[in-house]
């Protein structure tokens, strides 16, 4: 894992992406959008209806690898406001575990303004200097931690396209990637990221070892 210094603190951006937070013993996570293959098969469109569970997984794998005692997710938790009631018993199941686990809190999205039932959620949280909250503010007089765009970033590797969620990273906001098992990605460099990033941006992109940067042209 590899570091980086953003607004005084050291975050470690993780290829699963999520945001580590040591010094908080913290896990950041965007867009989980659970419950989304359910409501596409409300307007009959079928989709295996194991996203909710795969998310679940990997947060249960990050949070048994890192040891986090805090759990943010930055909103659009689930696909819908009606997202919480769809979720299946397993599911259910196993996230009331994970919630004895971790201090968990849910920030809201604009998927998810009304759900509640779930826990402690808030519209957004300040920690330590730094904003918390689903979608940036280019106004903002503090720092920002937000999702909502689903950053993907397109590369070139070993002869061929590849595409690779990304976190965005200016001076004052850090956008991470859709979380969710059953989400897709806007391109970094989209106007709407980089005025949502308020200035020069990077792509990053971690992997195993390295924290790989693609810098991005307004």
């Amino acid at each position: 894992m590899v570091p980086l210094s953003f607004a005084g603190h050291q975050m470690v951006p993780l290829a699963a992406g999520a945001l580590w937070w040591p010094a908080r013993s913290a896990l950041l996570v965007a867009d989980l959008h659970f419950e989304k293959a359910s409501w596409f098969a409300r307007f009959g469109q079928m989709l295996p209806p194991y996203d909710s569970l795969q998310t679940l997984s990997d947060l249960d794998a990050l949070i048994a690898a890192t040891g986090a005692a805090t759990l943010w997710c930055l909103g659009d938790s689930f696909h819908d406001a009606d997202g919480p009631g769809r979720l299946g018993g397993k599911a259910r199941d196993m996230l009331c575990a994970l919630q004895g686990r971790v201090d968990w809190v849910w920030i809201t999205g604009n998927h998810d303004l009304k759900a509640d039932g779930i826990g402690e959620v808030r519209a957004e949280v300040e920690v330590d200097g730094i904003v918390l909250r689903h979608e940036a503010e280019p106004g903002s007089a503090l720092p920002e931690i937000s999702g909502h765009f689903h950053p993907k970033i397109r590369v070139h590797g070993r002869g061929r396209m590849v595409s690779r969620r990304c976190f965005v990273m200016s001076e004052r906001k850090l956008i991470l990637p859709a979380f969710g098992a059953l989400t897709g990605g806007l391109a970094a460099d989209h106007p709407a990221i980089l005025s949502a990033a308020g200035g020069p941006a990077t792509a990053l992109v971690p992997t195993k070892d390295r924290l790989l940067r693609f810098p991005l042209a307004a």
